[in-house]
């Protein structure tokens, strides 16, 4: 049975072109042989999903395949595979480029058109007694690769060396880089055929998590820990942003919850800059205090529900 180049990536025949490259990407992240180096059906299993996105992920192969004119191999099929009668005399034979060519010489089928066929890009019009390719250039391959990077690195932008298909590549990771981002490394993938361009590398980043911040949209959010004296009387406290240690103050009388706001501390990439989201957490000692448990009997008691 042909494979289902669709079920190989998880989507839908009427999946958008940003749909498959998301799935692939997702993919290309959990089967790459660089995480799975104690499995070795991940890297078959990354083969045959480089190769289903290779023809997906074009639009011209992608309409082909689903015209049954290329086979999931990126072969083609139909017309010529296993086509035993030909024009005039002769029959066709697979050539080793992979397309097909016949050795008649005239016949009622000179001048007929395969392009309807086949989309014009595997055979120009029969001439001069055989069908001939189009010599037509095609840009080489693309490499995907994914690149464990931790989350400063990624932030703050920065550079590492790579080795990939043989060779060793820099990457320049940009300021504001995100986990799953994909860098495009323009001209450094498979040679292109017949004069046309290279490939491209395609970098995926996997960033680690940190410890304390996380990301949204733009903006660095953190939970900042306070003493309940802290929260009372209020205090100015030294915390991390991704670009340094600030002074923070925190105005007294403070409750869980509630959020500081650091303009320009967050995120900065093309989209543009982001905040430090600071949200406030009031921790209770850790030791048994009899003076504080006294001085909160001796406060009157306060309603701070509405339920």
């Amino acid at each position: 049975m042909s494979k289902d180049l669709y079920a190989i990536l998880g989507v839908s025949k009427t999946a958008s072109k940003a749909e498959i490259k998301s799935a692939y990407h997702k993919l290309a992240r959990k089967y790459h042989p660089d995480v799975n180096k104690d499995n070795p059906q991940a890297a078959e299993k990354f083969k045959e999903i480089s190769a289903a996105y290779d023809i997906l992920g074009d639009e011209t192969r992608r309409q082909q395949y689903d015209r049954n004119e290329i086979d999931a191999d990126g072969k083609p099929t139909g017309f010529g595979a296993g086509f035993a009668g030909g024009f005039g005399q002769g029959n066709p034979f697979q050539g080793a480029d992979g397309y097909y060519y016949t050795s008649s010489a005239g016949g009622k089928g000179a001048d007929f058109d395969f392009s309807s066929i086949f989309n014009d890009d595997i055979f120009s019009a029969f001439s001069g007694g055989g069908f001939r390719s189009r010599n037509r250039a095609r840009k080489g391959e693309d490499i995907a690769y994914t690149m464990k990077i931790d989350f400063m690195s990624a932030v703050n932008g920065s550079e590492r060396q790579v080795n990939v298909g043989g060779r060793s590549i820099n990457v320049k990771v940009p300021a504001g880089s995100v986990d799953g981002q994909t860098l495009r490394l323009k001209g450094l993938g498979k040679p292109g055929y017949m004069g046309g361009e290279n490939g491209d590398v395609l970098i995926t980043l996997n960033v680690t998590k940190h410890p304390y911040f996380s990301i949204e949209g733009q903006n660095i959010l953190m939970e900042l820990p306070i003493s309940i004296k802290e929260a009372v009387l209020g205090a100015k406290i030294i915390v991390p942003t991704i670009n340094g240690n600030v002074a923070v103050k925190i105005p007294q009388y403070a409750s869980s919850g509630e959020k500081l706001r650091l303009k320009g501390k967050g995120l900065k990439n093309f989209k543009g800059v982001g905040d430090q989201i600071i949200t406030i957490k009031i921790i209770s000692p850790k030791t048994k205090s009899p003076e504080l448990e006294q001085l909160l009997k001796n406060m009157p008691d306060e309603n701070t529900r509405s339920f």
